[in-house]
C-alpha cells in the first residue's frame, strides 16, 4: 500500500500532524555522493512560502538515519527522516463529523472505522509529498545523465497569467488546479517492458499516487484519438531512433524509444476551500454548512512540479537498476 518499485523500493510513512514522516529506500547502488545539503533545492521548491501556498511553515531539514557512511550510499536501506513542527491540528477536529467535499476525510473514516488520523489529513496530506520527492533526489543522483524536469503550464484553465489566476482565486476563497508539464532527456533506447510494466503503466502508478492527481496523458495524449495515423506516426530521422515529431512521448510499445521522455499531469482545485461548503453531518444525517479553518494552499499545483520530477526520476531509477539486472543475469 505505501511501497512502490522492484529494484530501487521505497516505502513512504507518517501523517501530516504525527511526529514524523519519511522514506526508506531498499536498493540503492553504494557508492552515490549523498548528504543532507543535497536536498535543499528540491526540497526547497516544494516548501510553501509563495502567495497561493498554505503559510504553515516547516524546516523540512532532511535527517539521514541509515544507508549513508563518509557520505557515500553504502548499499544497506537508505532511511530519511523529517521532522513536523508546525502543526494546528485543532483546525481538523470538525471533519470527523462534517467531512471536507473532494477530500478523503470520508472514505477514510469508513475504511478505517474512525481509527485513522483526521489531523492535516493523515496520511492522505500533501504533506507526504515531502518523502516522494526526497526520494526523488537520490534517484535523480542514480539515473545521471539523464535529466528530468517539470514545470505549471497552466491553472485555473489560464496558462497567461498564473499568480494572477491564483489571486482571483484567493479573492474569492477558493480554489484552482493546474496542468504540469515533465520532460526526461537523454534517456536510452530500452527501458520498460511490454503490458503491465510499460513505462507509461509504472509511471502512471506512481503519478496517480501524488495526492490530487486526477490525470496524466504521454506525448500528444487524448488529442491523439483525433488524429490520423499518418499525422500521429513519428518519422525516424536517425539510425539512432531519432524521430521528426514526438508524438508517443518518447515511447513506443512501452519500451523508451531514445527521444524525450515527454508527459502531462492534471492537478484538482485543493479541496480545503474557505468559502461556505454544503455537506453531510455524519453524527445527524443532516445537511450542513461547513466552513474549513486552517492553512490552506489555494493551489497545491504550484508545488507540484517537483514532486512530478521525483516520481518520474524513481520510476527511471527502477527501470534502469532492472535493465543492468537483465545484462548482468544474461551475461
Amino acid at each position: 500500500m505505501n511501497s512502490f518499485g522492484r529494484i530501487f523500493h521505497i516505502h513512504i510513512f507518517g501523517e501530516s500532524h504525527g511526529e514524523n514522516l519519511g522514506v526508506v529506500i531498499d536498493g540503492c547502488p553504494a557508492g552515490i555522493n549523498l548528504c543532507a545539503a543535497d536536498f535543499e533545492s528540491d526540497l526547497s521548491r516544494r516548501r510553501s512560502g509563495m502567495r497561493g501556498t498554505t503559510s504553515r511553515r516547516e524546516t523540512d531539514a532532511p535527517s539521514i538515519v541509515s544507508g549513508v557512511y563518509n557520505e557515500y550510499t553504502t548499499g544497506a536501506p537508505l532511511a530519511i527522516l523529517f521532522s513536523n513542527n508546525d502543526t494546528r491540528s485543532s483546525d481538523y477536529e470538525q471533519f470527523r463529523t462534517m467531512p471536507r467535499p473532494g477530500h478523503a476525510d470520508f472514505v477514510a473514516a469508513k475504511k478505517w472505522d474512525n481509527f485513522n488520523d483526521p489531523r492535516g489529513g493523515g496520511h492522505f496530506s500533501g504533506r507526504i509529498t515531502l518523502a516522494l520527492t526526497a526520494a526523488g533526489v537520490v534517484a535523480k543522483k542514480c539515473i545521471a545523465p539523464i535529466s528530468v524536469s517539470a514545470e505549471l503550464t497552466e491553472a485555473g484553465g489560464s496558462g497567461a497569467n498564473i499568480p494572477e489566476t491564483v489571486n482571483n482565486a484567493m479573492s474569492n476563497r477558493d480554489s484552482v488546479g493546474g496542468i504540469i508539464e515533465c520532460r526526461a532527456q537523454h534517456i536510452p533506447v530500452g527501458l520498460g517492458a511490454p503490458f503491465f510494466d510499460t513505462v507509461e503503466s509504472l509511471l502512471a502508478h506512481i503519478l496517480f499516487a501524488i495526492p490530487a492527481v486526477k490525470g496524466v496523458e504521454f506525448g500528444a495524449g487524448f488529442a491523439a484519438a483525433r488524429m490520423t495515423g499518418s499525422q500521429h506516426n513519428d518519422v525516424f530521422i536517425t539510425s539512432d531512433g531519432k524521430t521528426a515529431t514526438n508524438h508517443a512521448g518518447g515511447i513506443n510499445g512501452g519500451i523508451t524509444n531514445g527521444n524525450e521522455l515527454f508527459f502531462r499531469v492534471a492537478v484538482k482545485p485543493t479541496a480545503s476551500i474557505a468559502c461556505p461548503q454544503q455537506t453531510i453531518n455524519v453524527q445527524t444525517n443532516m445537511i450542513e454548512t461547513l466552513h474549513v479553518k486552517g492553512r490552506h494552499d489555494a493551489c497545491i499545483a504550484l508545488r507540484a512540479p517537483v514532486v512530478v520530477e521525483a516520481a518520474a526520476a524513481i520510476v527511471l531509477c527502477d527501470l534502469t537498476l532492472r535493465r543492468k539486472a537483465d545484462v548482468i543475469t544474461n551475461v
